[in-house]
């Protein structure tokens, strides 16, 4: 009997402690920090740059995952897709949250699969070109491209990416015409201007700024229309000749659809603390990229409604296409 009743009691332990049992505390465990583009271009240097800040401000380490590939959208699909619980992150661009499924609407992944966590940077494109094309200006480029349409090649970091839509508002408002050649990220692109593969792109800042300085490019303009601070010693669009172009892009953070608002807001806290670090802001700046953090990821999900606008119109009127 005495048998009988340690074993009922023993029972009766158990159950309670698994009725009782608790989640551990997020996070627990490493966090996967994916993004879209290859190794050596401007969102992974944003992603390695703040990754040890971020990781100790979320008390794990941070593993930064390259996924390239097709606009970025196959990283933001693997995010979409993955747990709700936290430790599958995804740093995007415009790319991926606006452009891509406005191009292509059988993509296996929606906006709204995503939640906003917050904007981490913005940044200026950089136009620059091989150096030994014998073009040194705007106007040179503009009158080049007209002169002999479709010969010269620009290359970018996927379709739908910032440097593509950068080069379609410039031939939409120049009417020059030129071959769109893109790659698996932002190296490869540029790398591909240096060996002449192609002539021109319009480049992340930190993709072009350092080859740039070796004389392996020859930069003509920053994208938007005044001088921007971050690159002060390249002229602005209206500077170089081209009043009407302004074009700036930024990188934000996003975790699952589903993921619980308590472990979005400690993702969203880490993420402002590691963006705030002085040696992230200055890593950032020394290539060109700001930092610029959302008050919380209501006003990022607010910003990006009327911030997707201005790139589907782009899109649309531009007629950029998949190829």
């Amino acid at each position: 009997m005495k048998t009988r009743h340690l074993a009922l009691a023993m029972a009766a332990g158990l159950f309670s402690h698994a009725g009782g049992a608790q989640p551990a505390p997020y996070p627990s465990k490493p966090v996967r920090l994916v993004i879209g583009f290859a190794a050596g271009g401007a969102a992974d240097y944003v992603a390695r740059s703040m990754s040890e800040a971020f990781g100790k401000a979320l008390g794990q380490p941070v593993v930064v995952d390259n996924k390239p590939g097709n606009g970025s959208s196959i990283a933001a699909e693997l995010v979409a897709k993955s747990p709700a619980d936290g430790y599958t992150l995804l740093i995007a661009s415009p790319s991926s949250i606006s452009v891509n499924p406005a191009l292509n609407p059988k993509l296996a992944y929606q906006p709204s699969d995503l939640l906003p966590v917050t904007k981490i940077t913005t940044s200026p494109l950089v136009l620059a070109v091989n150096p030994g094309i014998g073009i040194d200006s705007v106007p040179d480029l503009i009158a080049a491209a007209k002169k002999e349409p479709d010969k010269l090649n620009y290359s970018s970091s996927g379709n739908g990416s910032a440097p593509h839509l950068g080069a379609a508002l410039f031939t939409l408002l120049t009417g020059a015409q030129m071959t769109h050649v893109p790659y698996k990220g932002g190296s490869l692109a540029i790398q591909s201007v240096m060996a002449n593969d192609t002539q021109l792109t319009f480049g992340t800042s930190p993709s072009v700024l350092p080859m740039a300085k070796g004389g392996r490019l020859k930069v003509l303009a920053v994208s938007t229309r005044e001088r921007s601070p971050l690159v002060p010693d390249l002229a602005g669009m209206r500077e170089a000749g081209l009043l009407e172009y302004n074009l700036e892009f930024w990188y934000g953070m996003f975790v699952p659809a589903g993921t619980p608002p308590a472990v979005a807001r400690k993702i969203f806290e880490a993420a402002t603390v590691a963006m705030q670090q002085p040696q992230v802001k200055a890593g950032l700046a020394r290539e060109g990229t700001e930092v610029s953090l959302s008050a919380s990821p209501e006003a990022f999900a607010q910003f990006l409604v009327e911030d997707g606008r201005f790139w589907v119109d782009l899109v649309k009127t531009a007629k950029v296409k998949v190829e």
